[in-house]
């Protein structure tokens, strides 16, 4: 029995490194992109885990035969991501454009073009979506250090692939392509399920939090009042951003929350960059304190989170702003607030900018907050947080039945494609039944 990356295969199966059963094997090229043009080029933001994300594609400016470009891709053409932590090594199947124009790849995508009497090309794309040849290309296949790693051309034709007789390998790709769908399908009743309990989520919180209005003007219950955000917060400690240029990420410095470190739920310190103490030091009235809210206010505008305590005295840069809360506010109700239906709405009328879109502080400080008193506004927090206890617990139920589904199908792909069953036989079906 012969061994393929640790893995064992069937005595009639064949290895190859990959340069032998490819006819091309080699990276995209840059495009002089066009808001419109004759050729869409697929970059790594385009090639997803689910599949090409069209809507990610932009457009080469070319003019000629769109066939003779560095990187045109044809129909079966497997496109691999080559640079970047976090993208490298994830592999897509090109078949053709939903508006049929030409595409090509860019420089950061590798082309792979099996050779078809000897791969069949969806035998090839699972073998290289498995567990086993995903662990080699960061094992043996990167170069670099940090976001600058990338793929090694020559080391990547070298890499092995079994091939089995054509026939099996047809064989195998088909029963690989009925079982993945069906777990595709599975995920996407998932996936609309979490959308419904998230919709529940905003109705309910929505009215529980707004005394049911949607809209600045509209009438509010007895004792509540709209409040600009300015007037609910610390008076000594007024809404600000922070750093316009921190400078490079240092090692021995201050952390700095960016608006996409909000958005990804990334505040902590481990996971956020630092600048210079001699930068920072002008900017001391950023600082931020344990139980401080921010909000991005560039990129994903809206986005809103508590600050943890072990981030009291780090700071802010130009696309995030501190909101520290008053104390006749709870803080609670005033971070469900900020995200409710009647600010979100409020926040988004403001929103400036065409590519990078923002709001500015004057802005920020105005929108208008349905305010309850004190006493009514923790009561309200109280049952929210309840409404949201519950939803949280869907959620993670979800969640847990997709990593379930995820980790089926890779290794449901690795034992495929290394023939550790037989697919004529198997049914290696995925079922609601089986995850729960």
């Amino acid at each position: 029995m012969s061994q393929i990356l640790g893995a064992s295969l069937p005595e009639h199966w064949a290895v190859s490194p990959l340069k032998r059963v490819t006819v091309m094997l080699n990276r995209g090229s840059a495009p002089n992109y066009v808001d419109i043009g004759p050729v869409r080029a697929l970059s790594q933001a385009a090639n997803q885990d689910g599949g090409i994300d069209w809507s990610r594609t932009r457009f080469h400016d070319y003019s000629g035969d769109p066939t003779k470009l560095k990187g045109y891709l044809k129909p079966e053409d497997i496109i691999v991501n080559s640079t970047g932590t976090g993208t490298l090594g994830r592999v897509g199947f090109f078949n053709v454009a939903p508006d049929e124009m030409p595409c090509m790849a860019d420089s950061h995508v590798t082309i792979s073009r099996f050779a078809p009497d000897v791969v069949h090309p969806r035998f090839g794309y699972y073998w290289m979506r498995s567990e086993p040849f995903q662990r080699y290309v960061y094992a043996a296949l990167v170069v670099g250090a940090t976001n600058q790693i990338e793929l090694n051309g020559d080391r990547l034709a070298g890499a092995p692939i079994p091939v089995p007789p054509l026939e099996e390998q047809i064989r195998v790709a088909d029963f690989l392509d009925n079982e993945t769908a069906r777990m595709d399908r599975l995920s996407g009743r998932l996936n609309q399920f979490d959308r419904d309990v998230q919709e529940r989520e905003r109705a309910i919180l929505g009215t529980l939090l707004n005394g049911q209005s949607a809209r600045v003007g509209e009438s509010l219950p007895d004792g509540w009042r709209w409040t600009p955000l300015m007037h609910l917060t610390d008076q000594l400690r007024q809404i600000m951003y922070g750093i316009v240029l921190p400078g490079p990420n240092v090692d021995d410095g201050v952390p700095i929350v960016k608006g996409g470190d909000v958005a990804a739920n990334r505040l902590s310190l481990a996971s956020l960059n630092k600048t210079t103490r001699e930068i920072e030091a002008g900017y001391a009235r950023s600082r931020l304190k344990g139980g401080d809210l921010v909000i991005a206010i560039r990129g994903s505008v809206g986005e809103v989170a508590v600050v943890p305590d072990e981030l009291t005295g780090a700071n802010l840069t130009q696309d995030a702003a501190r909101i520290s809360i008053g104390s006749r506010v709870s803080p609670t109700w005033l971070r469900l607030i900020l995200e409710s239906p009647a600010v979100v709405y409020q926040i988004q009328q403001r929103v400036t900018g065409a590519t990078i879109k923002g709001i500015n502080i004057w802005d920020l400080k105005r929108v208008l907050i349905p305010t309850p008193e004190p006493a009514q506004q923790t009561t309200l927090a109280a049952e929210a947080s309840r409404v949201l206890d519950k939803h949280e617990a869907l959620r993670t139920r979800v969640a847990r039945h997709r990593k379930l589904i995820a980790e089926r199908r890779q290794g449901l792909i690795t034992a495929a494609v290394t023939g550790q069953f037989d697919v004529s036989a198997a049914s290696g079906r995925v079922t609601e039944e089986g995850l729960r």
